[in-house]
């Protein structure tokens, strides 16, 4: 299975119906979000609200299913079965696990496409396994809660940079994705009105290999979508480095002063998927 919704995933609170639509618009995916967006009091209803957007058959929903994502509450809970329960009479069949933690988890949902979101030690230091579950489509990584589970208190210095305790799961995340041949999705921004910094993080998601990135607001799609969007340049020079290694022919060859080999190809085939072009 291919994880391919990216690259920017907005959260939606899931007990608001009217801002489902504008999510939608906004971004690449919605995640209609029954976990921490919504006090418990009101998770019922926000359950009521995904129910009360489908047609009068149920088969015509507001969001198209193949954009719509919904956060569940973690396995073990009470709100985790109802959850399931209202998503058996929707089209909906993509789920981000909350607070995954091991495989065992994963198996409940083997009727789901699930984004395994690792959030807590345990779910970090299992995220190998997780992600070697065959229904699970990519994983997903979360700052604060994992500090929270951790006694800490941020995530983040003073500088804005994230501890080494956060940028270590954040790696070891990524590449248990990468292993199994899974997607990876980088945490939200929390500072809403720090675009710039957004900017440069969603730069480094790209770089380092994150497939999509997780907003939390509608103004951080586009830029989420920028840092995704590769530069006329960039798809122009990718595209005539792999055209120089067809000419050449061979494993190594030099171009424009470079040594060029496999590793530098998948790059720039990398840069081509971005665009929308299919080599």
């Amino acid at each position: 299975m291919t994880f391919v919704m990216g690259p920017a995933l907005l959260f939606c609170p899931a007990d608001r119906p009217e801002r489902y639509q504008k999510a939608s618009d906004r971004a690449d995916a919605v995640i209609l979000d029954l976990e921490d967006a919504v006090a418990p009091a009101d998770k019922q209803r926000a359950r009521g609200a995904i129910l009360a957007q489908l047609g009068a058959g149920g088969e015509v929903p507001e969001l198209d299913p193949s954009r719509t994502i919904v956060r569940i509450n973690p396995a073990g809970t009470e709100e985790f079965e109802k959850d399931l329960h209202c998503l058996a009479h929707t089209p909906y069949k993509t789920v981000m696990l909350a607070k995954a933690e091991s495989a065992e988890q994963l198996k409940q949902l083997e009727d789901f496409h699930v984004i395994a979101l690792c959030e807590t030690a345990a779910g970090v230091l299992n995220a190998p396994a997780i992600a070697a579950e065959p229904n699970v489509v990519a994983l997903m990584w979360g700052a604060e809660d994992l500090l929270a589970s951790l006694g800490g208190t941020s995530s983040r210095k003073d500088d804005g940079g994230y501890r080494a305790v956060a940028l270590h799961a954040r790696s070891s995340v990524l590449l248990a994705a990468g292993a199994f041949g899974k997607a990876a999705v980088d945490a939200v921004y929390v500072n809403i009105p720090d675009l710039e910094g957004l900017a440069v993080e969603s730069a480094d998601a790209v770089a380092s290999g994150f497939s999509s990135k997780a907003c939390i607001h509608p103004t951080q799609a586009a830029v989420v979508r920028g840092a995704y969007a590769p530069s006329e340049a960039d798809v122009s020079a990718a595209t005539e480095l792999l055209q120089a290694a067809a000419s050449a022919g061979s494993g190594v060859f030099q171009y424009n002063g470079r040594m060029i080999d496999g590793p530098i190809l998948k790059h720039a085939e990398a840069t081509i998927r971005r665009a929308g072009i299919h080599s």
